[in-house]
């Protein structure tokens, strides 16, 4: 799961810079405003990349990916690419999960097939 995860949140690190360069044409925003918001965003989608595999680390990658969503407020086209990546964050963390449940029972199954050797 990890590895799908990490790869979608890498994902949205580049999405949220060009979205700060799409954004950088709003007279509503400052230069200063866009790269603190999208620098903190980047910053996120690359610490979460760390964070999966401990607890809590799922939510809060559910939570970054309604943020990201939201962001439409500012970039309209993020609406559309915010859903696609939330799209993509379910099924990174439904299929991650069966693959890790697959890895442990064929790692449990050949445990059972190879007994570790008698030391001697």
């Amino acid at each position: 799961m990890r590895t799908l995860c990490a790869s979608t949140l890498i994902g949205e690190f580049f999405v949220i810079g060009f979205a700060g360069l799409v954004a950088m044409k709003s007279d509503d925003l400052t230069a200063a405003t866009v790269w603190t918001v999208c620098g903190i965003g980047m910053l996120l989608s690359v610490l979460l990349c760390g964070m999966i595999t401990r607890p809590g680390g799922v939510v809060l990658g559910w939570a970054f990916q309604i943020a990201l969503v939201v962001s439409g407020v500012f970039v309209p086209v993020m609406y559309i690419l915010g859903i696609a990546f939330a799209a993509l964050w379910w099924a990174s963390v439904h299929y991650g999960r069966k693959i890790d449940e697959a890895k442990a029972r064929w790692a449990a199954m050949e445990a059972r097939a190879d007994p570790a050797p008698a030391a001697g």
